[in-house]
C-alpha cells in the first residue's frame, strides 16, 4: 500500500478527484486531499483524509500528487501529475491558455486525441515531462451505472424533456446575466424540466437569482453534483464554458449562446429571444448534427468505458517504473514559480522526497 495526495484549488475539482480516489481506495491505497483557496471548505468523500497544511503534506511523502489544478506545490514529495481542471474550450491564445507549460509536472495525463498531439508536441520540446492519453477521471461516472443523484433528478422531472443550463465565470463570456429572463420565462412555462448550474466564481447575486427560479420546473445544482446532472440532463444550454466539451462526450445535444469560436457540433445563437426555437431544434437534432457531435467527442474523449481513473493510475506507475523515459531537469522558471508558490502558501520549511 501506498500514500497518495490529491490536490486542488477550486470547488469544480472535486468531481475531477473523486473517481481518482475510489480507484486508489479499490486498489488498497491511502488516499489524502489537500485543498487550498477556492476548494479550502470543501471535502471529499470518506474515507479521503484531509490535509490541513504544507507541512502535513510534505511530512506524507507521497507516492505521487494529482493535480486538478493549474499549478502543484513543487516542495512535496512524488511524482507531480497533471489532471486538467477543464477541457480546452479556446477562451484565451494557447500560450496562455490550455497548453502553457509551467514546469511543474512529471506527468499530463490527456483527454483525448485533441489534446494529447499538442502535449506530446511540447513534451518532445521540453523534455522535462511525458504525457500519456488516459481520459479524464471527472467523465468515468458518466459511463457507468446510473448515480442516484441523476436518478432523482430525472425521476423530478416527470416524463419532461431535461435542459441543463451552465455558464462560465468569465463576465465577457457569460451566458447567465444575458439569458436569465429568457429561463426564467421557460421555467415558468414548464414545458422542460431545467437543471441550473453556475460556475463558483460567478457573482453571488447571480446565485441568489438563479437559486430563487428552483420549483417545481426547475431545480438548482452545486458544482460538486455537475456531473450527476449531466447524466441526467438531454440538453445542454450553455456559453464557452468547458461544460459543453464534457456535454458532449455523451453525445447529447448543446445549445451555445455567443461561443467564442462554434463549432459544426453546436447549436450556436446570440438572441436571447431565439432561445425556444434553439431548444425546439436541440430535441430534434438531424443526422448532420448528431454526426457532428460523435466526431467531437471522439476527437475530444473516445474513451467511454468509465475507466479513466484506472489507466491515470496506469501512467503514473509507468512513469514511476522508468518505464516512460528519463526527464530532463526542469526549466529555471519552475524555481521561480515554485518560490512564488510556496510565499503564497507560506511554507519554506524542507522538500519533501
Amino acid at each position: 500500500m501506498a500514500e497518495y495526495l490529491l490536490f486542488a484549488t477550486e470547488r469544480y475539482a472535486l468531481p475531477i478527484l473523486q473517481p481518482l480516489a475510489d480507484a486508489l481506495q479499490d486498489a488498497g491505497h491511502g488516499v489524502h486531499a489537500w485543498l487550498v483557496d477556492g476548494a479550502a471548505q470543501s471535502r471529499l468523500a470518506a474515507p479521503v483524509r484531509a490535509i490541513a497544511s504544507a507541512r502535513e503534506a510534505v511530512g506524507l511523502r507521497p507516492r505521487a500528487v494529482f493535480s486538478a489544478a493549474n499549478w502543484v506545490p513543487p516542495f512535496v514529495g512524488g511524482a507531480k501529475v497533471q489532471l486538467f481542471h477543464g477541457f480546452n474550450v479556446e477562451k484565451r491564445e494557447d500560450a496562455r491558455g490550455h497548453f502553457r507549460l509551467r514546469g511543474l509536472f512529471d506527468l499530463y495525463c490527456t483527454q483525448g486525441p485533441a489534446t494529447t498531439a499538442p502535449f506530446q508536441a511540447l513534451a518532445k520540446q521540453a523534455g522535462h515531462f511525458q504525457v500519456v492519453e488516459t481520459g479524464w477521471p471527472k467523465l468515468d461516472p458518466l459511463f457507468g451505472p446510473e448515480p442516484p443523484l441523476a436518478a432523482s433528478l430525472r425521476a423530478q422531472a416527470g416524463g419532461r424533456g431535461v435542459v441543463m443550463s451552465a455558464a462560465t465565470f468569465t463576465e465577457r463570456l457569460s451566458a447567465a446575466p444575458h439569458l436569465y429572463e429568457a429561463i426564467a420565462a421557460q421555467v415558468a412555462d414548464g414545458r422542460y424540466y431545467w437543471l441550473l448550474t453556475l460556475h463558483p466564481k460567478c457573482a453571488p447575486a447571480l446565485f441568489a437569482r438563479y437559486r430563487a427560479l428552483a420549483g417545481p420546473n426547475a431545480a438548482f445544482v452545486e458544482p460538486e453534483q455537475l456531473v450527476e446532472a449531466q447524466r441526467a440532463a438531454d440538453v445542454l444550454l450553455a456559453d464557452t464554458t468547458s461544460v459543453v466539451s464534457e456535454f458532449v462526450v455523451q453525445r447529447k445535444t448543446v445549445v451555445t449562446f455567443r461561443n467564442r469560436a462554434p463549432k459544426p457540433h453546436m447549436i450556436d445563437f446570440d438572441d436571447p429571444a431565439q432561445l425556444p426555437a434553439m431548444l425546439d431544434h436541440a430535441f430534434a437534432p438531424e443526422p448532420g448534427l448528431q454526426a457532428a457531435l460523435a466526431a467531437y467527442a471522439d476527437s475530444i474523449h473516445p474513451w467511454r468505458d468509465g475507466r479513466s481513473s484506472q489507466r491515470v493510475l496506469a501512467a503514473t506507475e509507468a512513469l514511476l517504473a522508468g518505464e516512460l523515459g528519463r526527464l530532463r531537469r526542469r526549466p529555471l522558471t519552475a524555481l521561480y514559480r515554485g518560490l512564488q508558490i510556496r510565499r503564497e502558501l507560506g511554507y519554506w520549511g524542507p522538500t519533501g522526497r
